[in-house]
């Protein structure tokens, strides 16, 4: 067992080789972290670490992970909140110096890792050519609006719903789709407007050609909406589906495969849900912050 520091929602374990997360379970710890229950994450999938003054009289220790190394952020693709990033440790600013100490630990360990080329890192900014940071196992489900998700760790299935399916999704009937027949997932997450979760297909028979049709309408994707989708199921879910992927393209592709970040809107889809987003702002549902935040979002999606 090595040193501990314990922070808020949260432990690490600093071990010769990796840093073992435990996430706490309670009313006030973030979803995600409960549903990730623990992580270990090996040096060589971190690229730095910061300490940085928080929020409140506290300080975040953040091990930043190589691109390429961990499923899950990778399905993220940085639309994860400060608050549920899962490799921040919030902890009171009296715990400075402790956690100052545990940092430069970390970095001399991350120095030797890339000293040693172990993991084939020389470079802290070289993405890593496997993941390297276990994803959540399979079985693993949850309810979209317009259908049920399930993956078994071989096969990805969309079962519709009729109050929530379109008519283009019924007419494809339900979708169960081998991982051998992915290049990947696209995850919007279900904190935005029009979440959403996208199977990839390889280039083949029934493979998506030209524009992807919109998410609403397109079979190999599951639409969130208000209320669907959470964060702490849809995105293990990503992750899962992202490890099996790759490891199914084992021996057949020598590069790593990722979540693809989503395209480019229509500039009119955008201008429709700035509208709809200053309807609620007028309405007093969303604050000032909140409609600034979401729509410089929404803007820097064109």
């Amino acid at each position: 067992m090595g040193d501990v520091l314990q922070g808020i929602h949260a432990t690490w374990e600093f071990e010769s080789d990796s840093v073992l997360i435990r996430f706490e379970r309670g009313i006030r710890t973030p979803k995600l972290f409960q549903a990730l229950g623990e992580r270990r994450i090996p040096h060589e999938a971190l690229s730095s670490v910061t300490l940085t003054p928080g929020r409140r009289g506290t300080v975040v220790l953040h091990a930043v992970p190589r691109a390429g190394a961990d499923p899950l952020t990778e399905a993220a693709a940085g639309q994860l909140r400060a608050s549920g990033d899962p490799y921040r440790l919030v902890l009171p600013a009296e715990r400075e110096t402790l956690a100052e100490y545990y940092a430069d630990e970390l970095r001399a360990a991350l120095a030797r890792v890339r000293g040693t080329g172990a993991g084939g890192i020389r470079d802290e900014q070289e993405p890593a050519e496997r993941y390297l940071v276990t994803a959540p196992e399979p079985p693993l489900q949850f309810k979209a609006y317009d259908a049920k998700a399930s993956f078994d760790g071989d096969r990805v299935s969309f079962r519709w719903f009729w109050t929530g399916a379109s008519s283009a999704k019924w007419k494809a009937g339900d979708q169960s789709l081998p991982v051998g027949e992915l290049q990947g997932v696209e995850w919007r997450s279900p904190e935005l407007f029009n979440g959403y979760l996208r199977l990839l297909r390889r280039e083949g028979p029934g493979a998506a050609q030209g524009q992807p049709a919109l998410a609403d309408h397109d079979p190999a994707a599951v639409v969130f909406g208000l209320g669907y989708g959470p964060v702490h199921e849809s995105l293990p879910f990503a992750a899962a589906v992202l490890a099996a992927v790759q490891g199914a393209a084992t021996g057949r592709a020598a590069v790593p495969v990722h979540a693809v970040v989503p395209a480019r809107r229509d500039p009119a889809e955008v201008a429709e849900r700035i509208r709809h987003l200053g309807e609620l702002h007028s309405a007093g549902l969303v604050t000032d912050d909140e409609f600034s935040a979401k729509k410089a979002e929404l803007l820097a999606e064109l």
